[in-house]
């Protein structure tokens, strides 16, 4: 039987906290090449997770604790769609090559996840050009983030 216990999470959020990402998994799939991905990933608010698409799966988020913004953008990268886990929904499942980004906005927050697998690493090509990479100036990331917690639908992340 697997499960993710409250001691757990306590645990995974402080591993984020320590962490230069920022955030910290906890696999409930016993190997990477499991064809069901399911993991916990506590983010905290200044975890970057750069505009991306999953060419060859869906994906499926649940808030175990917090709130999180999700942004689906067209190619362009203008929002399309909204969320805030924890608050507008429970659940939000992301089509197959959907464009999207998330915000932790509370710290100690943990995110559930399940894709399919196996676990394949995001190619350069399922970023989004129009996005900073990860490795950007520190001023470029923050002043994404803090466009992520304002975006709305029709809204184009800034460039440069």
């Amino acid at each position: 039987m697997q499960q993710i216990t409250p001691s757990q999470l306590d645990a995974l959020s402080a591993q984020a906290q320590a962490s230069p990402r920022r955030r910290a998994n906890l696999n409930l799939h016993p190997q990477l090449d499991d064809p069901i991905q399911r993991l916990a990933i506590a983010m905290e608010p200044d975890t970057y997770v750069r505009p991306h698409r999953h060419p060859h799966t869906w994906e499926l988020l649940y808030p175990l604790r917090g709130r999180f913004v999700v942004l689906h953008f067209d190619e362009a990268g203008t929002v399309t769609q909204r969320t805030v886990l924890g608050e507008d929904a429970l659940t939000l499942e992301t089509p197959a090559g959907g464009w999207h980004a998330v915000l932790s906005l509370d710290e100690g927050g943990v995110i559930f996840e399940v894709k399919h697998g196996p676990y394949q690493p995001i190619t350069e090509a399922d970023y989004a050009p129009w996005s900073p990479a990860a490795d950007a100036p520190a001023g470029a990331v923050n002043a994404t983030l803090a466009w992520y917690a304002t975006a709305r639908v029709g809204d184009t992340l800034p460039r440069g």
